[in-house]
């Protein structure tokens, strides 16, 4: 999605004032600090004094940062184990918590990671047979950007060392949204208003000139590597920085294990490489993959995509064509990008590595099904004009599935009108923009099982520009660190469903979960639930209205949200401001509203703010809603900001079986409890609810 601050946005408060921005950089972010950001030079990122972890006596096994036991039940089921650096025995300096945007551990999974300076390692316990892991990492920038490569060696047990190469060439983006990849560059809008005061880190304070670079983000990336043979349970793991690394520093956020299959065969599939696709990467396969789509469609088989690395630097057409890999392992479409002579039609500049069903206009694709493959492109910039997606156009009676996408601008964007898409079991990481996007008129699609990591905008977002998206669901993902924007965004739509995610650690301007009349949607009809979703460590600081956001977000902005709207069993876990917002935007706040809301079954472990935060016209209803650790009052109800004697424009209904003493009767059914930017507590960690 284009993020909310492309659009100069009206503060809700009237109280917005220096004062009140002198408060929150003091302190209101929870776990933050004022230290500078690391910049593009080989300069250390801030860090605690260290924190060397003893040898664990058992791998400490998390689900987004989280004890899985909190998340039972709930986002996508992996193959792998995934551990946090911080746990596991090191000989570098543990950073973090921190939520303060433009920091490392802000991005880091859990907030907190393992910096190594070289001849430092840091060392995990296999908890389970593995023969692949997955490292997510970040080094420097190069100075004037554009990145740098260094090594980590890799052993198991003190032998078997392997080497990866770690880049910084697919992270570190800088300044205003589209952003840039260079450190030094001015402005890219100096017309626009700058929400920054002095409560984000002092490197990203533009006024009067601002240091360079301005706004450091998108940090990590993320280094795949298959083993070769299986190790057993208990095996340590060793990533050690060599010395003489050109990297000064080396952030290790996790590893990710898992033991992974034998090469699929697909017997009776026509094989690309009879059809004179080179596996080594050396030689452009396009030509010979297009050839096997004609041949599989005329014979009705389907395309096999062996074991290798197929080069495809632009888009392949498919349509009623099934192309299966030897999985995602084993099987890599990887492309360059590449410059076009002349924009095309659309209004791209360059072209990359893609499987695209027929656009909308000319029809769409159906029946097609993708499944067992990588697609690893070479997006190192957001140019939203670009189609350098992996997954897109349109394509009906569809699936997609067990892909593992990464280094493109989206990993799927749909655009509709189009039907009946199912995108299961998929791995989307290290995106400049979304990871997924149902875009205009998709119907009756569903969203499942999808594990999504690093995105540069919403994990997942159903859009419904012009046409509604309708009877779409979205269930049992997990979304972990976007780092800007949303978890799970639904813009718009009829008869909605967001149920069973796992959202983590969104880092500014979003929410983990998001109800938005905005972007010029078509208005919410219909039914819209979210039911059995967990998030952890979201409700982040929106720096242009200075306020705490809600882990989950409800925005009327171009219209009101007057669907029948149903929140069930939800559980908002560690939050750093608020667990529910209700908002619309200042400049609205007497035409549209949030006429009302159903909360049943809500579980609230931790705020630094308060449970509910109404910002806008409207009402709600509270049913089993329980709530402990809140930071302020429980309820904080500012309504339209008009202040009518009869109290706020927001009402509030008791149906009984809420706990913890969070809707106390003088809140009911109005009461104005209104401070603006109330301090943050920090709340403990999450535990098991007895």
């Amino acid at each position: 999605m284009i993020p909310s601050h492309v659009r100069p946005r009206v503060r809700t408060g009237a109280r917005a004032t220096a004062v009140a921005c002198a408060l929150l950089c003091l302190g209101q972010v929870a776990g933050g600090n004022a230290a500078a950001a690391p910049t593009a030079a080989a300069a250390a990122p801030t860090a605690p004094a260290a924190a060397v972890g003893a040898d664990p006596a058992r791998p400490v096994v998390t689900r987004a940062g989280l004890d899985p036991a909190l998340a039972a039940g709930r986002g996508a089921d992996v193959a792998f184990d995934e551990q946090e650096a911080e746990n596991a025995r090191t000989t570098g300096t543990v950073i973090g918590p921190d939520r303060t945007p433009y920091t490392l551990p802000s991005e880091a999974s859990g907030r907190k990671a393992v910096r190594l300076v070289p001849g430092q390692y840091v060392e995990f316990t296999l908890p389970r047979a593995a023969n692949a892991l997955t490292v997510r990492y970040s080094i420097p920038d190069a100075v004037a950007g554009g990145g740098i490569t260094a090594p980590l060696d890799v052993t198991v047990d003190g032998r078997h060392r392997r080497t990866l190469t770690l880049t910084s060439q697919y992270s570190w983006l800088y300044n205003q949204y589209p952003f840039t990849n260079d450190p030094g560059a001015g402005l890219l809008h100096p017309d626009w208003w700058l929400a920054e005061c002095s409560c984000v880190p002092a490197a990203t304070t533009p006024a009067p000139e601002f240091p360079k670079p301005f706004r450091p983000t998108h940090f990590y990336d993320e280094q795949r590597l298959h083993l070769g043979r299986t190790y057993g349970a208990g095996e340590k793991v060793r990533l050690t920085v060599p010395a003489g690394s050109p990297a000064a520093w080396t952030v290790i956020d996790l590893l990710d294990t898992e033991l992974v299959a034998p090469p699929h065969v697909e017997r009776g599939g026509v094989d690309v490489r009879a059809l004179g696709a080179d596996p080594t990467g050396r030689r452009d396969a396009a030509p010979a993959i297009e050839r096997a789509i004609a041949l599989a469609r005329r014979t009705g088989r389907p395309v096999y995509l062996p074991p290798g690395t197929f080069r495809v630097d632009r888009h392949i057409v498919v349509d009623d064509v099934t192309i299966v890999g030897a999985g995602n392992w084993h099987t890599v479409l990887k492309g360059r990008q590449v410059t076009l002579a002349e924009p095309a039609p659309d209004g791209s500049r360059h072209t990359g590595v893609g499987l695209y069903g027929r656009s909308a206009a000319e029809g769409g694709s159906r029946n097609v099904h993708l499944s067992g493959f990588t697609i690893d492109g070479d997006v190192r910039e957001r140019i939203d004009t670009d189609q350098v997606n992996a997954i897109g156009g349109a394509m009906s009676d569809s699936t997609i599935d067990g892909l593992h996408l990464r280094h493109t601008k989206v990993g799927l964007w749909f655009d509709g009108p189009m039907r009946n898409v199912r995108i299961t079991n998929n791995v989307i990481t290290d995106q400049i923009a979304d990871a997924l996007n149902l875009h205009t008129g998709v119907t009756d699609s569903l969203v499942r099982n999808n594990f999504i990591r690093n995105t540069g905008d919403d994990g997942i977002a159903l859009w419904s520009e012009k046409t509604a998206d309708a009877r779409n669901t979205v269930a049992r993902n997990t979304v972990q660190s976007p780092t800007l924007a949303n978890g799970i965004a639904v813009y718009g739509g009829a008869d909605t469903t967001v149920a069973g995610n796992l959202v983590a650690d969104p880092v500014r301007e979003g929410s983990g979960l998001h109800a938005g009349a905005r972007f010029g949607a078509e208005p919410f009809t219909g039914a819209l639930r979210f039911t059995d979703n967990t998030t952890v460590r979201a409700g982040t600081l929106d720096l242009n209205w200075k306020i705490g956001l809600g882990a989950l977000w409800f925005y009327a902005l171009d219209g009101s949200i007057d669907a029948d709207v149903r929140v069930t069993g939800d559980h908002y876990l560690d939050s750093t401001h608020n667990a529910i917002m209700l908002v619309s935007e200042y400049g609205v706040k007497d035409r549209y509203g949030i006429p009302s809301v159903h909360f049943k079954d809500i579980r609230v472990d931790g705020t630094g703010n308060s449970v509910l935060s109404a910002r806008t016209a409207g009402s709600a209803t509270f049913e089993n809603v329980d709530a402990r650790n809140v930071g302020a009052v429980g309820v904080n109800n500012c309504g339209s900001f008009n202040f009518p004697t009869t109290g706020s424009e927001f009402t509030l209904a008791d149906r009984g079986g809420n706990e913890g003493g969070w809707l106390a009767p003088w809140l009911l059914p109005n009461t104005l409890t209104c401070d603006d930017r109330p301090p943050v507590v920090t709340p403990p960690a999450p535990a098991p609810w007895s």
